[in-house]
């Protein structure tokens, strides 16, 4: 009896975590860049005495979607969408580097060249920073230029590209990370400009599979229930003999 309780409360708990990944992809379909969170369970025998014939379903976690999103122009000049499989370096909270597809760029108070949520975008020296009162282009290779009151361009650095050989990792701040620590900068990377890649989330599949996700939780809840009646059935026999 209580093999049917851990099969169903295992599949309610793992049906539950996959409702919370396809809700989070969901609510970052208009996100700039952003790849969509795959998930993945398998099975696990519980450990103890007289338990190795439960097993419980656990969450395996295998990564993202790494298919590009759909490319919109947008005519700005600060917007750049990276192509094929690289990344934008950028300086996140802790002071790490870290990797985003948001290409959505500022300019701060003080002329940092920034993402949208204020992480510093990085160059091959550091962070890159713009003189006062330029105008700013950014050309297909990542180089920065800043045209001055003057109407001289010159090229004040370059955005660090990379494109790694290994999945990335998320982090829990959104940002993306190399298990092997910095990556290199990859020369032949390149952006388009005026430019901005959207989510690769499909909001139809999404939704359809969050439909399916409920009905099986229903499913599952069912069989706890029927669990409960089968336990109480038993027990009015017993005590009936």
């Amino acid at each position: 009896m209580d093999r049917m309780i851990y099969l169903s409360m295992s599949g309610a708990k793992a049906t539950m975590q996959r409702q919370d990944t396809l809700a989070n992809n969901l609510a970052n379909v208009s996100t700039t860049g952003f790849r969509a969170e795959l998930q993945a369970f398998r099975a696990v025998p519980v450990l103890g005495s007289g338990a190795s014939t439960r097993v419980y379903a656990l969450e395996t976690t295998t990564g993202y979607d790494a298919s590009q999103g759909a490319i919109t122009s947008t005519g700005r000049n600060l917007d750049v969408a990276v192509k094929g499989n690289s990344w934008l370096s950028v300086q996140a909270l802790d002071g790490t580097e870290a990797y985003t597809r948001g290409g959505a760029l500022e300019l701060s108070s003080d002329g940092t060249l920034t993402t949208r949520s204020g992480l510093p975008v990085l160059g091959d020296g550091g962070p890159l920073q713009v003189p006062a009162n330029s105008e700013v282009s950014i050309g297909a290779d990542g180089t920065v230029s800043a045209k001055g009151a003057n109407g001289k361009s010159s090229a004040i650095g370059k955005l660090k590209l990379v494109t790694p050989e290994t999945a990335l990792t998320r982090g829990e701040d959104g940002l993306f990370r190399a298990a092997s620590g910095d990556l290199s900068a990859d020369d032949t990377a390149r952006v388009q400009d005026g430019a901005l890649e959207g989510s690769n989330v499909s909001p139809v599949e999404t939704m359809v599979a969050m439909i399916s996700a409920a009905r099986q939780f229903e499913a599952q809840m069912k069989m706890l229930q029927t669990a409960e009646a089968n336990e109480k059935a038993a027990a009015q026999l017993l005590t009936m003999n």
